[in-house]
């Protein structure tokens, strides 16, 4: 069993080290309802109660299958979903405004079959919808019992401290943020995770395995054609200079691992879980023979002389490849934004 409970912010929530991520369940991680239910009740019954998911997950598909397993232990969970990333080719299926945020937690609600969210994120920044729009329709949800509490999933910390300015003003703070976490993606260390201490903020780190570089398996999968069909080739492709970077750090991480008697999950887990800003990581399991691995890491303390060495392969504070931040910031991506002209 999982022990150790942490608090999620100031919430008072207590929540497991690990949460469950459900992104392949449905379609997308090529998971039956069967598969699904199998994977979730392990995971309850090993202590995790911290469950996550979203609506774009396999088009609305993750949402429904969880749903359907959660049915007779809801009650055992905190419950995690998130909106902004279309769900269909309806162009207002999609972003932070007050209209598709209404819209949105109704069918996630109906969906996973309960009557409100513990957490409810906004998946990513909205460059569209003023951050006060936002906040102003989420803060209304918690007052409707819709939801318990709100936050963001991979905002910039500029936008966090943004919108717990306004959710001060309205009365209900933001009280979570989702950013990405892994020993080759530390790049939140040097101000995300500090403005959310400062604000007392619950952290759920996303990917604290890198996609699977960290599981131990990846340098063997690459060659499979299979595996890399449904995943990032930004994040995975191993001819990119960014991915040759990371593919060096990993072997030099395994090297760490194996003079330390640990696996590199192990590794990757506890790493993640030592950072006094971090309240949980979200690990995203296929197979119960996935999940144990990752069960069993969950108590893994690392010792100063293997976070020293980690720290030499992997300085603090550096990202080696900029695909796994999980978001490009509209200034940089949108060129009206950084060209007069606007081409």
């Amino acid at each position: 069993m999982l022990e150790h409970y942490r608090v999620l912010g100031r919430t008072g929530i207590r929540v497991s080290p690990l949460a469950l991520g459900t992104m392949n369940f449905g379609s997308y991680g090529r998971m039956s309802a069967a598969d699904c239910a199998t994977v979730l009740a392990r995971a309850l019954d090993a202590g995790i109660n911290l469950v996550d998911t979203a609506d774009v997950y396999s088009h609305t598909e993750s949402e429904a299958l969880l749903g359907e397993a959660l049915a007779a232990r809801r009650d055992e969970v905190v419950l995690v979903s998130k909106f902004h990333h279309p769900i269909d080719d309806d162009p207002n299926h999609r972003g932070s405004s007050r209209r598709w945020i209404h819209r949105a937690v109704e069918g996630s609600l109906r969906r996973l079959r309960t009557d409100h969210l513990d957490v409810y994120l906004a998946h990513r920044p909205d460059a569209d919808t003023p951050l006060e729009e936002t906040v102003d329709a989420l803060a209304d949800l918690v007052r409707a019992g819709k939801i318990r509490h709100y936050g963001t999933s991979t905002f910039p910390s500029a936008q966090l401290v943004e919108a717990q300015w306004l959710g001060r003003a309205r009365g209900v703070r933001p009280a979570v943020e989702q950013p990405p976490y892994s020993v080759l993606a530390r790049g939140i260390e040097r101000d995300l995770l500090p403005v959310a201490r400062e604000y007392g903020l619950g952290t759920m780190v996303w990917s604290p395995l890198a996609g699977g570089w960290l599981s131990g398996r990846y340098r063997e999968e690459p060659r499979d054609p299979a595996w890399q069909r449904w995943r990032n080739p930004q994040r995975h492709d191993p001819r990119l200079p960014a991915n040759e970077a990371k593919a060096a750090a990993v072997a030099r991480l395994g090297t760490i691992a194996a003079e330390a008697g640990i696996t590199m999950i192990q590794l990757a887990l506890g790493f993640v879980l030592e950072h006094p800003g971090v309240t949980s990581a979200v690990v995203g399991p296929r197979t119960v023979e996935h999940l144990e691995p990752q069960l069993a890491a969950a108590g893994t303390v690392l010792p100063r002389d293997v976070l020293d060495a980690i720290d030499e392969v992997v300085p603090p504070g550096v990202t080696l490849n900029p695909g796994d931040l999980g978001h490009t910031p509209p200034a940089l991506a949108r060129p009206e934004l950084r060209r007069r002209n606007g081409r």
